[in-house]
């Protein structure tokens, strides 16, 4: 898994979405592209958002979750102790620093709350190219499911300096909690 090059992984991610199924390869891989940029070149504003911190997140496959009313982000402490020694376990140490899965989970968190501003998504929309309906030379842009998700992780990246897309980790994760899932 480690050998696996971010984009072939953001590529897997949206090949398992529902709606993608029987997709074009390079269609999807256009679109991993297109959200990885555009998650690395996002500059969110700061907004002050409440952290909540809870130690349930390993049962329900969870380590961040941002609730948009009230804006909050639940971040699951036990999730990120077991991801840090996840790090450890795989020698990742070079690729996610010490206290970078809570920064990392902090920062996709608040590219998902970005993502939820109007003009955000209609740039993120044009950015992937979906068209859902042309009418001579005027388009609308469709949604890509499971993009916002590439986006955030490439934002996580950028921000907080990693050498990898937490997609990795995020996968070694659900390998490790859901065995029979990796098959």
């Amino acid at each position: 898994m480690s050998a696996d090059h971010d984009l072939d992984l953001a590529v897997r991610l949206l090949a398992g979405t529902p709606t993608h199924e029987g997709r074009d390869p390079l269609t999807l891989r256009q679109w991993a592209i297109a959200a990885e940029e555009f998650g690395s070149r996002m500059t969110p504003e700061e907004t002050p958002v409440r952290v909540v911190e809870r130690d349930d997140g390993l049962a329900a496959g969870l380590l961040a979750r941002y609730r948009s009313r009230p804006p909050v982000v639940e971040l699951y402490v036990d999730t990120v102790a077991r991801a840090e020694q996840l790090v450890v376990e795989r020698g990742w140490r070079h690729w996610y620093p010490e206290g970078s899965v809570r920064a990392a989970a902090l920062a996709h968190e608040q590219a998902h709350a970005w993502l939820h501003h109007a003009h955000v998504r209609a740039e993120f929309k044009r950015a992937l190219g979906h068209t859902a309906l042309r009418l001579g030379r005027r388009r609308v842009y469709a949604h890509v499911a499971g993009a916002d998700e590439l986006a955030a992780h490439a934002y996580a990246r950028a921000a907080c300096g990693l050498g990898r897309s937490p997609l990795l980790l995020t996968e070694a994760l659900a390998a490790v909690a859901y065995p029979e899932s990796e098959k």
